[in-house]
């Protein structure tokens, strides 16, 4: 009965036929793509993530070690290298070192993981239910605004959905096929470059339940899935091992230590960072898959969906693995989630569908639309003063925020009087962009940019740079293009520091350092007033 209700959907998706839905997934891809080079130039490097990142990749070509990555000019144990080494390469392709190029590498991962979730559902069902899941995928804010950034997750998306193919084509007939098994392999080694042994969390589960959810005519034995799963398997390690290999004879046995345990086991175990309730990333999903869980329609399609069909199992069981295991590991954070999104937008795309009538317009976007109407109107309230001192002055000019709450309400708009998909899709990616202009025409840009202050300290390398903080993540290393590293003091060291480093300069929250007279530099940064006191 269930399936005679999808079949039916699928028929009554009023003129939302393949060609316009393919029109609706290359207008998403393109807005996507836009968007995220308008995050580029509106924002800064974000710290801590972004600039640290970046800033490692800048070591990278200053040192000249493409094997071990150096923070700080120091070996740095967190990651592996793909990130570092792709940012290397379009400065090599371009010639020139900018933050613009390097941050393009993360939205080129985001286009291929929108673009790969386009493939994969017209692999699985048809080429409509592709095009829509992509544009459910780029429409979704939160893969929008990670898909702009310097981060892996995009980069782990966009492996997880070539792993899924690949992995779709070994086992959709009997035999090896040891292409498509080989291709399975690839996908895992370029997870394990770009952020670890987590890809297999990510692919893992959908390899070890091909039989719940292939087809249970023409897919291989178990035998036959062991023999190629073992070749993707070594092909995943030869390729992996040219890299770890020799980096961990290089780095020593303190980094061969961290690369092979303390990042993958350790953090499973015992987080040393990130640690969380195992219902915290549950209770975060309704901003995860905004705007597309704020429609009924969704809810009235996911109801319909039958678990006989088979493409759908291997979705549910990636997407619900994912979120079962990163619940239960101990470090985590919500972006963890990014490369279960393409799963959840296939997932989704078949509910729309079943939902009822793709090209309706009406209220059904009604709940998603208030939410981003609050949006724009809890910042004109806090830039009109009602909220903290802080955040008032970093939501000025005034203007720039009314246009932001205006935008919002015409996104709320358009959302009601679009077609549903395209409608959301437009309320989710939209809002992005709203946001990106708020952050580039106010003061919360200079307040999380770190070029004053690394441009500082970088006049000042020859007669030494220092900071006072519990933790320094490189936030200056890349804006001020350092080639020599930074001491990182305790608030009693300041003192002895400065008169030892005659010229030098010592960077320091205000509260953290007490010194008689006026610093020669106060600039408000990420959250705090920061002093800048020159060694006499």
């Amino acid at each position: 009965m269930r399936s005679q209700s999808l079949t039916a959907g699928i028929t009554a998706v009023s003129n939302m036929d393949t060609a316009r839905a393919r029109s609706l997934a290359l207008a998403m891809l393109i807005a996507f793509a836009a968007v995220a080079v308008a995050g580029v130039l509106l924002r800064p490097l974000i710290p801590i993530d972004e600039t640290r990142y970046i800033d490692v990749a800048w070591e990278m070509r200053v040192t000249g070690d493409f094997l071990v990555p150096h923070k700080n000019f120091e070996i740095y144990t967190d990651k592996p290298p793909m990130l570092f080494w792709l940012m290397n390469l379009v400065w090599f392709l371009t010639g020139h070192v900018s933050d613009i190029g390097a941050r393009l590498v993360g939205p080129a991962f985001g286009l291929a993981a929108v673009w790969g979730s386009w493939r994969l559902g017209a692999r699985l069902w048809d080429e409509t239910t592709g095009a829509i899941a992509a544009a459910v995928l780029a429409g979704t804010s939160f893969f929008a605004i990670y898909g702009g950034a310097v981060m892996f997750d995009t980069m782990l998306a966009a492996a997880t959905v070539g792993g899924l193919l690949a992995l779709v084509s070994a086992t959709s007939a009997p035999g090896v096929n040891r292409r498509a098994w080989a291709g399975f392999g690839l996908a895992l080694a370029f997870g394990v470059l770009a952020k670890g042994p987590v890809i297999l969390l990510h692919l893992g589960p959908a390899l070890l339940t091909v039989p719940l959810w292939a087809n249970s005519i023409r897919r291989p034995s178990g035998g036959e899935i062991a023999r190629g799963a073992a070749l993707a398997l070594v092909i995943a390690l030869a390729i992996v091992g040219l890299w770890v290999v020799p980096a961990a004879i290089l780095g020593g046995p303190e980094y061969r230590h961290m690369i092979l345990w303390e990042q993958t086991a350790g953090r499973t175990v015992q987080s040393f960072a990130h640690a969380r309730p195992w219902y915290w990333l549950l209770a975060l999903t309704p901003l995860l898959l905004f705007p597309w869980v704020w429609t009924p329609s969704l809810w009235r399609g996911l109801r319909r969906l039958s678990l006989s069909d088979r493409a759908l199992r291997l979705c549910l069981i990636q997407a619900g693995a994912g979120l079962v295991l990163f619940s239960l590991v101990s470090g985590k954070q919500v972006h963890y989630l990014i490369p279960e999104l393409p799963a959840v937008a296939l997932i989704f795309a078949r509910a729309l569908i079943a939902g009822g009538r793709g090209e309706v317009r009406g209220l059904g976007a009604l709940p998603a639309a208030l939410l981003v109407l609050l949006a724009g109107g809890a910042a004109l309230a806090a830039a009109l003063g009602k909220g903290d001192a802080t955040t008032v002055a970093m939501l000025q000019p005034l203007a720039p925020v009314a246009g932001f709450a205006v935008l919002c309400l015409i996104l709320a708009l358009a959302a009601l009087v679009l077609p549903r998909v395209a409608g959301l899709a437009t309320l989710g990616l939209g809002f992005v962009l709203a946001l990106l202009g708020l952050i580039g025409t106010t003061g919360l840009a200079p307040a999380y940019d770190t070029t004053p202050i690394a441009q500082i300290l970088a006049a000042h390398q020859d007669q030494g740079m220092a900071v006072v903080t519990d933790r320094y993540n490189a936030e200056f290393g890349f804006e001020g293009r350092l080639t020599k590293p930074v001491d990182v003091l305790e608030p009693e060291q300041a003192e002895a520091w400065l008169s030892t480093h005659p010229g030098g300069m010592l960077a320091s929250e205000c509260k953290a350092v007490t010194r008689p007279g006026e610093p020669e530099y106060r600039i408000h940064f990420y959250g705090a007033d920061w002093c800048l006191w020159q060694g006499r």
